[in-house]
């Protein structure tokens, strides 16, 4: 069996996070940024340095730092949901990064058993395996497409057969940067493709005052996928709620179902020529062509695979 390295520990694996006020990183206050003096006092956070308790970080970083002694980690995502979104599926690639370990021989496995079960019901991780340093560019630089399902509030039910005629087609829509994030992004506007996976009703909930209906849809990686849905009055075009011809609609729940293959310039390339003619590519027979990507290939290897696909 290989040996980590000495210098640095780099452990990979996935994880799902089943509750919705769960950051993936830690969530410092951006007043005092968590500095241990000016943090005292701030009104923003009430002295606690963080807006949220916790974070998929540091859940993980509170039992595996601690087994090797040391205070200093990263986590390296691959990509991140918003706080309350919830990661499903297979769950999301990291690589999280110990920092001048004292404890080298860590039984991953039990680590892994002591996580998820300090966290059951909140947040899970799967498959903790070593890894290389060149993982944490891989994972974070990749453009890797995304199943997403969103519990959206409607005005009105649409047309439930008609939107099956959308379902498998891909299309491209122009994003202008969405006000929730004007403060941290460029004002640019950018080309996304999505393409409808399902659209269907939704339970009747307690406290629900409009209809909703469930919307599983495949994106490009880096699309705003709440404001393709609604459109914010008009920042994203075209949106879903304007294909599905419903006057309003809103995200109200959102899901990540897969991470799945990075998606090749051949690829995208194709896509935008597909939306650019009007539809779908069809196959020989005259139905949609399958282009939907592969599972993703960040598949947990034993440590023996060191340094395949590297």
């Amino acid at each position: 069996m290989n040996q980590p390295p000495k210098a640095k520990l780099y452990i990979e694996g996935r994880y799902l996070k089943h509750t919705r006020d769960l950051p993936q990183t830690v969530f410092f206050c951006p007043v005092c940024k968590g500095h241990h003096r000016r943090r005292h006092g701030c009104k923003r956070c009430d002295g606690f340095g963080k807006l949220t308790k916790d974070s998929v970080q540091e859940l993980v970083g509170w039992v595996i730092a601690k087994a090797a002694g040391t205070r200093k980690h990263k986590f390296h995502g691959a990509g991140r949901e918003d706080v309350d979104v919830r990661m499903l599926g297979e769950g999301r690639p990291f690589v999280f990064e110990l920092q001048a370990p004292k404890v080298t021989n860590l039984d991953l496995a039990d680590l892994e058993a002591t996580i998820n079960s300090r966290n059951e019901g909140r947040m899970e991780v799967r498959g903790l395996h070593w890894t290389q340093k060149t993982r944490i560019a891989f994972l974070k630089e990749g453009k890797f497409v995304k199943d997403y399902r969103a519990r959206v509030a409607v005005s009105t039910l649409p047309d439930l057969e008609a939107a099956q005629a959308l379902v498998g087609e891909r299309y491209v829509v122009a994003q202008k940067t969405p006000s929730r994030v004007a403060h941290r992004r460029a004002d640019l506007v950018r080309e996304r493709w999505i393409e409808l996976l399902a659209v269907e009703p939704a339970e009747e909930r307690e406290g629900d005052e409009s209809p909703h209906i469930y919307v599983t849809m495949r994106t490009q990686a880096g699309t705003y996928v709440k404001e393709a849905i609604s459109g914010e009055d008009g920042m994203t075009e075209p949106s879903v709620a304007a294909r599905l011809g419903i006057p309003d609609a809103r995200c109200v729940e959102l899901d990540v179902m897969a991470i799945l293959d990075e998606e090749s310039p051949a690829q995208e390339d194709s896509a935008d020529r597909d939306s650019a003619g009007g539809g779908a590519a069809e196959s020989v027979e005259g139905t949609p062509a399958a282009r939907s990507p592969k599972p993703s290939p960040l598949i947990v290897e034993p440590p023996s695979a060191f340094g395949a696909g590297l």
